[in-house]
């Protein structure tokens, strides 16, 4: 089964966390996404740029309205994603409970329906 692992955490910068604190996420970040990848799991990783970077696109009146910023309003912002191919959803939580942000916020794991592959959409059982 493939999973996405979207990681909500509160957003902080460099200066708020401090050098060494920064530094210290930095290396946890890489030890797990080293880990996934050794065991074979892994199939891609992203961290995303501050919720200040985000556009919405939010339907109204019939026409899409583009908004700077997130759209949530709330602490907790998607911060990055994991996207791991294992046997079941046990094996998708127990990974998500080594991802350094799980003391921080909530990990959704979510199974993927379908993706786009060689040109077509193409079913996920």
């Amino acid at each position: 089964m493939r999973y996405t692992l979207l990681l909500h955490y509160p957003e902080m910068t460099a200066e708020e966390t401090g050098e060494e604190g920064w530094a210290e996420g930095m290396r946890a970040f890489d030890e797990y996404a080293k880990a996934l990848d050794a065991a074979g799991v892994l199939q891609s990783a992203e961290v995303l740029q501050q919720s200040v970077a985000t556009t919405t696109l939010r339907p109204a009146d019939g026409t899409l309205r583009v908004q700077d910023g997130p759209y949530a309003d709330t602490k907790e912002q998607l911060g990055g994603t994991f996207v791991i191919d294992v046997p079941d959803l046990d094996a998708a939580i127990e990974w998500a409970k080594r991802a350094p942000s799980a003391g921080w916020g909530p990990i959704e794991i979510r199974p993927t329906a379908t993706r786009f592959v060689d040109g077509e959409w193409t079913p996920f059982a």
